[in-house]
């Protein structure tokens, strides 16, 4: 999409500039939307120049959230992997927008509106923590969790699956 802000337009995997142009690159929230994370490090490795200065914040325990796509979450271990061979790694932290309470408030709110009864949304606001904190396989057959779409399984699960046949 074009916004009247944007200078360049391009895919991550293909920077469109020469070897180190740059002294430093933000990458805000956008790796998880590549197609290829380990091809967009390496790219934002090649347009930095020596010295060069890289600040690149992911998602890790965030729902998915599609736009154009959504790929990978990443984990701080993951991170590190995508530059480790390309730029010394000085620090890695948990900026506040990225603190737990985020990921449990939002996980929480798109649940709740992914309830379609009323009664079910309702019950499951006024649960209290202590009420979701046992075993999940316990909770299997409660409407909170049969009821949810798949499109919010999807959305907020633990993990997905897929099968494959060649």
């Amino acid at each position: 999409m074009n916004y009247d802000t944007t200078d360049v337009l391009s895919i991550g995997e293909n920077l469109p500039f020469k070897d180190n142009v740059f002294d430093g690159v933000f990458s805000l929230n956008v790796l998880e939307h590549v197609k290829d994370p380990f091809l967009c490090a390496k790219e934002i490795a090649r347009v930095l120049k020596p010295n060069g200065e890289l600040y690149c914040v992911v998602p890790f325990m965030s729902p998915y959230h599609d736009y154009p796509d959504h790929f990978y979450n990443m984990t701080k271990s993951g991170l590190a992997n995508l530059f480790e061979k390309y730029l010394t790694i000085q620090k890695q932290d948990v900026i506040d927008s990225g603190l737990p309470i985020f990921s449990l408030t939002w996980i929480l709110n798109n649940w709740i509106n992914g309830l379609k009864d009323i009664q079910t949304r309702d019950n499951f606001i006024n649960m209290k923590v202590g009420d979701l904190i046992a075993d999940p396989a316990s909770y299997l057959d409660r409407p909170f969790v049969r009821e949810l779409s798949r499109e919010k399984n999807f959305e907020l699960g633990a993990t997905t699956a897929l099968w494959g046949k060649k």
